[in-house]
């Protein structure tokens, strides 16, 4: 049933989705629930498993937590700003519940995603995570400050930059080929139609298997394609086919200078798929003298929109990757407790932190670990957790030496670093609730005594830390004779 026009054009208001094309609005509308409200009619529950990220359209939600046996309010949203537009899509990135519960406060409307809608909208829409994970910030700081909850904060810090990172790149470069092939689509379309009516039954046959054994190079070399594209503007104007000759045979397209347009970037499209002048002669032989610039007039948008298809998917497979990192990160298709790999989720966490290690040299010493019956996303913050500290300890160079070996019936992972040391006064205090050596503002002091909760009563193992100048060395045991859950 197709969603109602309506819901397309509520949704094309909200900031969230500003710069959405129609295929994609269209989509979020067919893909969302629509669901209507009364007066204090619960969304969701604290607690509950989070299966939803719900946009509002109309009225006011509340959301409260518990905190020391009260109801406290975390948020109002009233769709007046990005930030109160929408809600829950922390839970669905961190936890397998809500943190919190949202309510209406009068009568109030809103379009839910569930949970595999959820992380489709981040593929199918990248645009999205750059306005998103901004918010996505500054909810997690202001929930640290109201409710004291810290146990995933510190990874989603880390997960909000680095997505923001990462996802700008890709999210530019779809949407640069999406702009350049709207504008492409039309003159594509004309010049194939004036090479219809142009080329003869066999000159369109051999067109068909010259394009058909195009495809563009997997590995360039950048100046060899420079200079093969310069040999194919000679070999076009040798041919009168520069824009500086007769190209009526190229049919009526939008004029000459259109026609000229279409083939200005020829030479650079067809030295990318590898063509040259022996190519070009062979292409030219089975064609006669008017059919050859209607040919190549239809080449030219042709190889250039295959090209830019190319790096539409490239970036969405970019996208993609991400998003499978993330999961990878948080575990968040996965049990809480299964049997987890030590090696794959600290790699996930080094992928995910690679902005804060751009100047930073990691090395990975991985030894025979086996897999441990594990809560994965939790040590995962742990990770974190170190890796950070190192990085900001070492000042953003440095190096980081990450190791795994076993001793006994125990797992070991060391994460060290070369930076300053930790002073022996303070040495040990640093697992100590609140405690911070950090300047204010830029750590809660929750980190390492979250880190050793998960350690050790999550997981029955144990945290040291060894530091000197040049040399501090964090050290996690866990038993490999977990129970299973």
């Amino acid at each position: 049933m197709p969603a109602p026009a309506w819901l397309r054009d509520r949704i094309a208001r909200i900031e969230l989705f500003a710069e959405l094309s129609r295929e994609q609005l269209d989509w979020l509308a067919g893909t969302g629930a629509v669901r209507e409200l009364a007066d204090g009619e619960v969304l969701f529950v604290e607690g509950a498993p989070a299966d939803a990220f719900y946009v509002l359209l109309d009225g006011e939600i509340v959301v409260t937590k518990v905190v020391g046996g009260r109801d406290q309010v975390l948020a109002r949203h009233v769709g007046d700003t990005l930030e109160h537009q929408f809600v829950g899509e922390l839970p669905l990135l961190t936890s397998d519940e809500y943190l919190a519960t949202a309510l209406a406060v009068g009568p109030a409307r809103v379009v839910a995603y569930g949970k595999d809608a959820f992380f489709d909208l981040l593929e199918r829409c990248p645009q999205v995570c750059r306005v998103l994970l901004p918010v996505l910030a500054r909810r997690i700081n202001a929930m640290e400050r109201q409710a004291g909850r810290s146990r995933m904060l510190e990874g989603l810090g880390m997960l909000a930059a680095g997505l923001t990172h990462e996802l700008n790149n890709p999210a530019a470069a779809a949407l640069r080929a999406a702009r350049e092939l709207r504008v492409l689509g039309p003159r594509l379309a004309a010049a194939a139609t004036a090479w219809g009516r142009t080329g003869e039954e066999a000159e369109l046959r051999l067109v068909e298997r010259f394009q058909a054994g195009l495809a563009p190079r997997s590995a360039p070399d950048p100046l060899a394609e420079a200079e093969a594209a310069d040999d194919i503007a000679d070999w076009l104007a040798e041919h009168g086919l520069d824009g500086t000759g007769d190209l009526d045979g190229a049919g009526d397209l939008d004029g000459a200078g259109d026609r000229t347009h279409l083939l200005d970037d020829l030479g650079d499209d067809l030295a990318e798929h590898g063509v040259d002048r022996a190519a070009l002669n062979e292409l030219a032989a089975g064609l006669r003298p008017d059919a050859l610039a209607a040919a190549l007039a239809y080449l030219a948008p042709a190889l250039r929109a295959r090209a830019l298809a190319g790096d539409a998917a490239e970036a969405a497979e970019r996208v993609v990757e991400l998003v499978r990192r993330t999961s990878a990160y948080t575990n968040l298709d996965r049990a809480p407790q299964r049997e987890a790999d030590l090696r794959e989720g600290l790699d996930a966490t080094l992928a995910l932190m690679a902005p804060r290690l751009r100047d930073i040299r990691v090395r990975r010493e991985y030894g025979g670990v086996p897999d441990l019956q594990a809560f994965p996303s939790e040590l995962n913050q742990v990770w974190t957790n170190l890796i950070g500290n190192a990085v900001d300890a070492m000042g953003g160079t440095g190096e980081l030496t990450i190791s795994t070996r076993r001793e006994g019936g125990h797992a070991v992972v060391e994460i060290r670093d070369n930076g300053p040391g930790i002073p022996d006064e303070v040495l040990p205090m640093v697992f100590q609730p609140f405690f911070t050596t950090k300047d204010l503002g830029k750590g809660t002091g929750l980190g390492l005594h979250v880190s050793m909760d998960i350690v050790a009563r999550r997981h029955g193992g144990s945290m040291e830390v060894d530091s000197r100048p040049g040399d501090t060395r964090f050290v996690v045991r866990l038993p490999l004779d977990q129970p299973s859950p």
